[in-house]
């Protein structure tokens, strides 16, 4: 295994010594009147893009500082109000990960409700992919990469039992549903791609994936375990799985930049309240139970104080950088980080990107 329970203890003594995170340099925010935003920030032709809420997908236009509409995941557009309207999340869709195939241009989209979905290089509607795989349809579609051929998609669906609307449900329940697959553009098949990988925990759409350099693995955040599951797909160990790497909190979606390295963004802290809530899944559903919202439970789950961390993990798992906001006054929450050109940008928040220079 690339990381150890040791390693995680080192992951930890690298964050306590951090510095507090710099002020941006930039903010890249969405218009006002924009929804939440998707974890998603890939460059094709320009961007970034981003999926928001109401089944759209967003593209930065160049240097300007405005977004346009590029996609949409849903044909029932005039249902799709602004302000958005979380009870219509099922019918405009929810775009949660976004991949360019660099060959054709085409955009694919994991969305949570539709399934896999693309869309060309001028944007549009986009089409279905696949939306069942196995007799089994999919529930909650999170996250995507695609192969070094161009030809294979792997993605994850997080449950086979609850929708992204019902995220805390499947999160404290305890299911494992949860389903990694393979979809080969070429001979249009889609199959499971390992049966053994069963998703212990769904703490919301951190079911995130990417692929290395060389496709030689394919890794798989396992959220509240704290951990980088790594699916050997080449090579002597094809099929194996082992553990990329232990951190100090909950990986979200994980991006890799040019040279191979790999950004993590990282959600709240490892706590006794979470270990016991996951203990049992009768412990879990009387906590669903509770007389409190679910924001209020996640700020429970996640160590309450707000606090944004990323990390830079090297091609063996271990980790080069982190940049954190322990105050949580800049930055409070890190969803996802994308590299490109020597530039950071982070995808924090509910509304705005911050480039850092």
């Amino acid at each position: 295994m690339a990381s150890s329970l040791g390693a995680a203890a080192t992951a930890l003594a690298v964050v306590a010594v951090v510095p507090a995170l710099n002020l941006p340099a930039h903010l890249l925010r969405l218009p006002s009147r924009e929804p939440a935003t998707a974890s998603t920030l890939p460059w094709c032709g320009g961007g970034p893009y981003t999926g928001v809420t109401d089944g759209r997908v967003l593209k930065r236009e160049g240097d300007e500082r405005w977004w346009v509409d590029f996609a949409f995941t849903s044909s029932r557009r005039k249902e799709c109000v602004r302000p958005f309207a979380p009870e219509l999340e099922h019918v405009c869709g929810r775009p949660l990960g976004l991949h360019f195939d660099k060959k054709t241009g085409d955009l694919y989209i994991a969305d949570a409700y539709f399934g896999l979905m693309a869309v060309g290089p001028d944007g549009g509607l986009a089409t279905l992919v696949a939306n069942e795989a196995e007799g089994e349809p999919f529930r909650f579609m999170n996250d995507l990469d695609i192969g070094k051929s161009e030809d294979l998609i792997y993605f994850t669906d997080s449950s086979t039992t609850f929708h992204r609307r019902h995220i805390m449900n499947a999160f404290l329940s305890g299911g494992k549903t949860g389903r990694l697959l393979k979809y080969n553009k070429c001979d249009i098949i889609l199959f499971r791609c390992v049966d053994s990988i069963l998703f212990e925990l769904l703490l919301f759409s951190h079911h995130r994936v990417a692929l290395s350099k060389d496709s030689l693995f394919l890794l798989v955040a396992e959220s509240a375990a704290g951990r980088i599951l790594r699916l050997w797909l080449e090579g002597p160990n094809a099929g194996k799985l082992d553990i990329f790497a232990e951190l100090p909190s909950y990986p979200d979606n994980i991006r890799r930049n040019s040279g191979g390295e790999l950004w993590v963004a990282l959600d709240g802290k490892k706590g006794p309240f979470l270990r016991f809530l996951l203990s049992d899944s009768r412990i879990g559903n009387f906590a669903l139970g509770l007389p409190v919202s679910l924001q209020r439970l996640h700020s429970m789950l996640v160590g309450g104080k707000a606090e944004s961390t990323a990390v830079k993990l090297g091609k063996e798992g271990e980790i080069l950088e982190v940049v954190q906001d322990k105050e949580g006054k800049a930055v409070q929450f890190i969803s996802e980080v994308e590299e490109r050109d020597d530039k950071v940008v982070d995808r924090v928040g509910d509304e705005a990107f911050y480039r850092y220079l």
